[in-house]
């Protein structure tokens, strides 16, 4: 009966703005608490604590004193607690949202400046520019970063974008493009054209100012020369 349960609430999240507070902390808790109904001690700690935020930033020896509360499910509460106050104020850069070359290079330049190895992300862009799902591609060497074209392909198939911006880091180097820069985003600029989808930009980050692909005038040009239609002629007629 618990799983059936469980699995229906869990079913519901794809539409969470119509869950109700006691809902969301049930399903919270289901973690917490694998073999128990939840739902009660949803209700009891909303009673005690009055609203979520409330729970999530109570004491341990608070938490416990509420009926089917032990101290293990008191540290996971907090813990979720904890992770929302540094996610909020860790003072990391927010995505842009739209996108825009000039916000997007500081905050990718605040993501992986800094970093000791060569990394690539890709962001998808949706048909409105905002910028949302992201990954991040490392080979974990300091100027080396692979990223295989079916972990792209797969990549693009699962979030279908509109469109799609690469960034990477030269560590301690300056954020000029070498030929296997260029290479690189010539080959994801194929692989957006097979899914129709449009290669905003690739952003190196290193020492001095950032480098676009699309500010030095070049992107446009990549885009339309390594088009899927051009490479392959036009129309496939039979």
């Amino acid at each position: 009966m618990h799983e059936g349960h469980r699995q229906r609430m869990i079913e519901r999240l794809a539409k969470a703005d119509a869950l109700q507070d006691h809902e969301l902390l049930e399903i919270l808790l289901f973690n917490a608490v694998p073999r128990r109904n939840t739902n009660p001690i949803a209700h009891e700690l909303l009673d005690t604590f009055f609203t979520l935020d409330g729970v999530l930033h109570a004491g341990a020896e608070e938490l416990t004193a509420v009926r089917g509360v032990g101290r293990e499910t008191a540290a996971y509460l907090r813990c979720i607690g904890f992770v929302f106050d540094r996610a909020r104020s860790c003072g990391q850069a927010e995505k842009p949202r739209p996108f825009n070359v000039h916000n997007f290079s500081a905050f990718v330049s605040e993501r992986i400046g800094a970093l000791p190895c060569e990394v690539v992300e890709l962001y998808c862009i949706d048909g409105n520019e905002r910028v949302h799902t992201g990954m991040r591609f490392s080979a974990g060497s300091v100027n080396k970063a692979a990223v295989e074209p079916e972990e792209i392909g797969r990549f693009l198939a699962m979030h279908r974008p509109t469109g799609l911006v690469a960034a990477h880091n030269h560590p301690n180097t300056p954020a000029l493009p070498s030929e296997a820069d260029d290479r690189f985003t010539v080959q994801l600029q194929i692989l957006c054209s097979i899914h129709n989808v449009r290669l905003y930009d690739h952003i190196i980050i290193g020492e001095g100012s950032p480098y676009s692909y699309f500010l030095a005038g070049r992107m446009e040009e990549i885009r339309r020369n390594f088009h899927i239609d051009r490479l392959l002629g036009g129309k496939l007629c039979l």
